[in-house]
């Protein structure tokens, strides 16, 4: 086992510690190496079944808390319980733990617990299926954009369609994550309903599948006939705003500057 870092702020040498991980697509060329090293101290590593599946040996001599979907309090309430051992724990989420990962479901449960100030978390930030799909497609976030997930299994759908609406009023890029899954059918074409009241048909619509990883799919479409692309819930779905371009095989969207 690795000795303990330096201290560092409050955080005695032996207590418990939990860092909270984005692996980005899943491949290691986007790990970045503060990921790596979090991954590297820890003892413990707790996430998702498929997300740990993809650190491969990187887990080899560390004990795994692996569960599947629907578990995500239960693995962070554990991930805590380690740390307030005196564990060194890595909290594992794909892309950006920030940003639908499992940062502030650790934070909340940290302060529920009143183990806020006794466990030191550090956050690691991780490339997100944003940008990683974005830069498959070219340059379409090079101005103003929303990220929005059509799941609505923790977000009434009614809140979801309010922010399609306002986001496509504003005339924001718009990425969706989680746009279709097996039992999710009809959201994505409601979501094409609503922001086809503010926005061209013609707009341009990025499709990435397996962002970043093995396997990568990109299709460059637009706002009427994008939904005859096979997107489910591995993909990324990145529609432009009103100046939007396709440039060749590229997607982009200018940022203003004179040519």
């Amino acid at each position: 086992m690795q000795e303990d870092s330096p201290k560092r702020g409050n955080r005695s040498l032996g207590q418990g510690h939990i860092s909270i991980v984005g692996l980005g697509p899943g491949g290691p060329q986007d790990m970045t190496p503060r990921a790596t090293e979090a991954l590297a101290q820890a003892e413990v590593v707790v996430g998702y079944r498929p997300y740990v599946a993809l650190l491969g040996e990187m887990t080899t001599s560390k004990e795994v808390v692996a569960t599947g979907m629907t578990k995500e309090v239960e693995r962070c309430q554990e991930a805590v319980r380690r740390a307030a051992r005196g564990q060194k724990v890595a909290v594992v989420s794909s892309g950006d733990a920030g940003i639908y990962g499992m940062a502030g479901l650790v934070l909340q449960i940290l302060h529920q617990e009143g183990q806020d100030r006794t466990i030191e978390v550090e956050i690691v930030p991780g490339v997100t299926a944003a940008t990683a799909a974005a830069a498959a497609l070219g340059a379409p976030l090079m101005h103003d954009f929303a990220v929005i997930s059509l799941s609505d299994r923790l977000t009434p759908w009614e809140t979801i369609a309010r922010r399609l609406s306002l986001a496509a009023q504003g005339d924001f890029v718009i990425v969706l994550y989680n746009p279709k899954s097996q039992s999710r059918t009809w959201q994505l074409s409601r979501a094409q309903e609503i922001i086809l009241q503010y926005r061209s048909p013609a707009t341009p619509v990025g499709v990435v599948r397996r962002a970043g990883r093995p396997g990568q799919q990109v299709w460059i479409s637009d706002l009427a006939s994008f939904l005859s692309l096979p997107v489910d819930m591995l993909s990324t779905v990145i529609i432009g705003n009103s100046q939007t371009q396709i440039l060749g095989k590229w997607m982009v969207t200018p940022r203003g500057y004179e040519l």
